[in-house]
């Protein structure tokens, strides 16, 4: 119990130290930053007045970090009301920030009092929340609304906020991880993107490009997980046993996919990443400017190109990932915020049912692509009409992030996110390892996650 304890302290200290790193950054460094481009929309629409409740509406409040995600689900209210008058409900939404949210919560269910009925939990924290025997988790179930709809469902997603069976959370997003290539770059090497199957493959094209152009294929974070995390998933691996919690961080599939990085950096194919992450503005001046030709993101990054990397308009083209070996997974479904429904709602089903609707459902899941930009949790809608009109995306990089969207869905499998100390790996990759063997170069890759894995071992 005492170890226990101690973890959910140190989680929460580790978040709070990351969101404090995040906070200078153009966008926040947290694992779910795809929302913030539309924060802006988020903060005019909470100025304006707020439409009455209809009669004998039941109070429903939700709590946010992203100011895009209040607006969806104020948008959601809305459409619920209209297409159900007889179960109308008084919306009460509240965007806080990241670690207010995550602390207040906390607090509010070990108190039994204060929380609210319906909450947004970002991914790297969840774990803190479905830890312990099912009776004491203060989250509600959420099988009755999502098995029935299974077979439609990317339930990889669903994985992440699940423990004991039972389904505790919901995604706005897959979060599929994909290529992102300058095809500007391809031609000058006079190298087709079409013909890069594997990351073998992946590696001689950098060569050329290097060669040709004097320009990187790659660069690579050397104070996040964002470059490494999408190539030990791809391959199954992670940092923990997802059945018996084991630590694997210093497995041979971590240990040989980081010496890869670290051989293509020595190989000067790849670089490492100005201002040390994908969401810095020093990296996104570099990428801009036609230094890079390629980036592995999931696919809510596109919004980081539309906004932050005009220049590359129309130059960028969405594939799936390259594979280890022919055959193999494509794709890894990484960061992600879960929806919850807590235990002291006051209408349990009416918060699910409506959670449902938001989200879960056809016209819910359409709703992430056409108003957030996000790839949708629902296999059965990426051919519909209104997912495939053009929108900024397509006009910026194509139509084939559609059939990105498609091709990688077979490949989304759970994360071990829900391991209790998921925060702490997660940190002890991204500032120590990542910067120990890409950046000093001080440490091998064996070395490094050894001592990382052996820390987390002695947390257990």
């Amino acid at each position: 119990m005492k170890k226990k304890a101690l973890a959910i302290v140190l989680s929460l200290c580790t978040v709070l130290s990351l969101c404090a790193c995040g906070k200078t950054e153009t966008a926040p460094a947290t694992s779910d930053a795809a929302a913030t481009t539309e924060a802006a929309p988020a903060e005019a629409a909470a100025d304006e007045a707020k439409e009455p409740a209809p009669a004998g509406a039941t109070p429903v409040t939700f709590w946010t970090f992203q100011a895009a995600h209040q607006t969806f689900m104020e948008d959601a209210a809305k459409r619920w009301n209209e297409q159900n008058p007889d179960r109308p409900i008084d919306f009460q939404p509240e965007t806080l920030g990241y670690d207010d949210l995550h602390n207040n919560l906390m607090i509010s269910l070990q108190t039994g009092t204060g929380a609210p009925d319906i909450v947004d939990i970002e991914i790297a924290m969840y774990a803190n929340f479905i830890t312990g025997d099912e009776a004491s988790i203060p989250l509600l179930p959420l099988n009755d609304v999502i098995e029935p709809d299974k077979d439609n469902l990317i339930m990889g997603r669903f994985d992440n906020y699940a423990n004991h069976g039972n389904y505790y959370g919901v995604d706005y997003h897959v979060g599929a991880a994909a290529m992102m290539y300058n095809k500007e770059i391809f031609e000058q090497a006079g190298v087709d993107i079409n013909s890069i199957v594997t990351w073998d493959d992946f590696k001689e094209a950098g060569k050329v490009i290097r060669e040709k152009t004097g320009k990187y294929i790659m660069a690579c974070e050397t104070t996040e997980h964002w470059t490494y995390y999408p190539l030990i998933t791809e391959q199954g691996s992670d940092f923990f046993d997802p059945k018996t919690g084991e630590v694997i961080l210093d497995n041979q599939i971590n240990i040989d996919t980081l010496q890869w990085l670290l051989d293509g950096i020595n190989d000067d194919i790849f670089c490492t990443m100005p201002g040390g992450f994908c969401h810095s503005e020093e990296w996104y001046a570099y990428m801009n400017e036609g230094n890079v030709a390629a980036i592995a993101m999931p696919l809510w990054y596109l919004n980081r190109f539309t906004d932050y990397m005009p220049d590359l308009d129309q130059k960028m083209a969405v594939r799936t990932m390259p594979v280890w070996k022919e055959g193999g997974a494509n794709s890894a479904g990484l960061g992600g915020t879960g929806t919850s429904v807590t235990n002291q709602a006051k209408d349990p089903q009416l918060c699910k049912d409506f959670l449902y609707f938001a989200k879960v459902s056809q016209e819910g899941a359409i709703k992430t692509w056409t108003d957030l930009g996000f790839d949708p949790i629902r296999k059965d809608i990426y051919s519909d009409p209104v997912m495939t009109a053009p929108n900024r995306f397509t006009d910026y990089f194509g139509d084939d992030v559609y059939q990105v969207m498609n091709d990688t869905a077979a490949s989304i499998t759970s994360l071990s996110t829900s391991n209790p100390l998921y925060p702490q790996a997660l940190t002890l990759v991204q500032k120590t390892v990542m910067f120990e063997v890409l950046s000093e170069k001080s440490k091998t890759p064996a070395e490094a996650l050894k001592e990382a894995a052996d820390q987390l071992r002695a947390m257990q």
